[in-house]
């Protein structure tokens, strides 16, 4: 055999396995080096969110607690309305009125300290009768509009809604209807005391919006 025949051959059989092996130990190098696809479990992701992000379920249900709760949507300790005007005062009397819509004309009855007495005149101008639409005016500290009220409706319409003998009453017109009119006077010194004072209609349903502040200045 020609020796440079048999050197050419072995030179091509071992560029031939040098080849090989290269191609081998990439494909195992590449094979250990690849991490295999993983499956990511799955997420629950109402329960990982919920009450983390505002809006979402747990928090709608709080807000709905909130807002459903008696002590916050009563409003019985809520300061009375302030965007209605002062009541005005002369020879140490004023007049207000009532109406269908549930409403006083005025939001607060400033008492000169000059007088001794003070006379609250009330006037229905609605049309409907006492027993659907009575107004009357009560004043009392405000800590006891709520009380009175609420122990007032034993008294009936025919009671004015107001209990008998309360000693929590500093003063209180009688119940009327539409297109009539009352009125009551009281020493100015019950209202001299620790206060704040309010006055209210103690009409079911009337007396925590149609109220407003009563003091003497």
């Amino acid at each position: 055999m020609n020796p440079k025949l048999t050197t050419l051959s072995l030179t091509c059989a071992l560029a031939l396995a040098a080849c090989g092996g290269d191609g081998a130990d990439q494909q195992d190098t590449t094979a250990a080096t690849t991490p295999a696809p993983a499956t990511a479990p799955a997420t629950d992701t109402t329960n990982a969110n919920a009450g983390s992000v505002p809006g979402d379920g747990m928090g709608t249900d709080a807000g709905m607690a909130t807002s459903q709760d008696p002590a916050a949507t009563a409003g019985a300790d809520a300061a009375p309305a302030s965007n209605k005007p002062e009541a005005t005062v002369t020879n140490c009397a004023t007049t207000i009125q009532g109406d269908d819509a549930m409403q006083f004309s005025v939001g607060s009855i400033t008492v000169p300290s000059s007088c001794s007495e003070f006379t609250i005149t009330l006037e229905h101008t609605g049309q409907l009768p006492v027993a659907a639409m009575g107004h009357n005016v009560v004043v009392s500290q405000a800590s006891d509009r709520a009380g009175i009220a609420t122990d007032g409706m034993a008294a009936g319409v025919d009671g004015g809604y107001v209990p008998q003998g309360d000693a929590r009453v500093i003063a209180a017109t009688e119940l009327i209807g539409g297109g009539q009119t009352t009125s009551v006077t009281f020493p100015v010194s019950a209202l001299q005391g620790g206060g704040p004072y309010e006055f209210f209609c103690s009409f079911p349903g009337h007396w925590a919006v149609m109220r407003g502040s009563i003091q003497v200045g």
